[in-house]
């Protein structure tokens, strides 16, 4: 299986609106990033998407995206949900309707905020997204493939990580409950939230980031989730060999 990371940005994405910093001002092109989402390709071409950014549109014709086969929400706050209007084409071009998957609560913002998207029966005219929502509380199948959420907290509401085969893709974590560990034993690579340098609230800094990927034991790690204030040459000089600094279009097998 194949992993590409459609972007590595946090809620403002990079450059931010507005600033002339180091970063923002950076002609390095993994210093561009587009709201946090990436996607896992199986050997049978069908795709799982992890997250729907707003800038899904930018990111599937970047990366000449045909297909999504189901999608695993994080959680619903705007920068990994919004983009979900931009499915529509990937229902269109493949006249199919899209599975999405998440925890109970999520399930509920979608009903509630994007009923319009979940159709059934399938329509005859394909002018909107034509998606179905799945509550998930355990180990599900999306796509053929065997998946474990695993729950994780952002400040103070629960949300999930996911595992597919030896790959986490773990954003917006604040803290790991003791009981999710056992779930992220054997793992070989781990995507994880990085946000900034201070201490925040709702997600792990570098500091805190680093001490998970230490304890959590994953052979291949990659940062994301991250704000402008840390630039890509000057955190990948910094990190321990096991760990790389995620940009938007990086491509990993698995």
């Amino acid at each position: 299986m194949q992993l590409t990371i459609l972007g590595v940005g946090s809620s403002a994405g990079t450059p931010a609106i507005g600033c002339q910093c180091a970063t923002c001002s950076s002609t390095d092109t993994r210093n561009k990033r587009t709201r946090c989402s990436s996607m896992v390709t199986l050997d049978d071409g069908r795709v799982i998407l992890i997250d729907t950014s707003p800038d899904l549109r930018l990111q599937a014709l970047r990366q000449q995206m045909r297909r999504v086969d189901a999608v695993l929400y994080t959680h619903t706050h705007a920068d990994h949900l919004h983009g979900i209007d931009d499915l529509r084409a990937f229902c269109q071009i493949n006249r199919c309707q899209i599975p999405l998957y998440s925890y109970p609560e999520a399930v509920t913002h979608i009903q509630e905020k994007f009923g319009y998207t979940l159709r059934d029966p399938i329509p005859t005219y394909w002018d909107l997204p034509v998606l179905a929502a799945h509550t998930i509380e355990g180990p599900f199948e999306a796509a053929g493939q065997h998946i474990i959420p695993i729950p994780i907290m952002h400040g103070k509401i629960r949300i999930y990580a996911y595992r597919i085969a030896n790959f986490v893709y773990m954003t917006d974590v604040s803290e790991i409950p003791e009981s999710a560990y056992a779930l992220l034993q054997g793992v070989d690579l781990l995507l994880i939230d990085c946000l900034r340098e201070k201490p925040h609230p709702t997600h792990v800094n570098v500091e805190q980031s680093l001490a998970l990927i230490e304890r959590i034991g994953a052979k291949r790690n990659v940062l994301i989730h991250m704000t402008h204030e840390l630039e890509y040459q000057a955190l990948q000089a910094r990190v321990p060999a096991n760990v790389q600094v995620g940009y938007d279009g990086m491509q990993l097998d698995f």
